[in-house]
């Protein structure tokens, strides 16, 4: 048998209450888009650096710039990005934009992510 073959069932047999149950829960095609939204804005590797820096404490755009070796203009295209989601939100102190993870859902998001990353290294 190839490979390819076996990842399939090998005969076409649908179990009807599984299927019924399944169609109740089903989400929302509103709901699917932003879950699908959200994590293509995650599955860039400069927006998960700052997350990450933002989850170990509130940072301005300098600090977040100098920490992870990058130009103020890049942070800042990428916390626009990360706000837009609100994944993270921001105040101003002076002239200074401070930026922290937007709730605790950023951080379980982050830890789960990590942990599912860790458990088989």
């Amino acid at each position: 048998m190839k490979d390819s073959e076996r990842d399939i069932c090998e005969q076409y047999c649908i179990h009807p209450q599984i299927i019924e149950r399944l169609k109740t829960a089903i989400l929302d095609d509103s709901i699917v888009l932003d879950m699908a939204e959200m994590f293509k804005i995650l599955g860039d590797s400069t927006r998960i650096r700052i997350l990450h820096a933002l989850s170990q404490q509130e940072l301005c755009v300098c600090d977040i710039a100098e920490t992870l070796g990058m130009n103020q203009s890049a942070v800042s295209h990428q916390l626009r990005t990360l706000r837009g989601a609100r994944l993270v939100k921001y105040r101003k102190e002076g002239k200074e934009a401070w930026y922290s993870l937007d709730d605790d859902h950023v951080i379980s998001l982050m830890c789960q992510g990590l942990e599912h990353i860790s458990h088989k290294r």
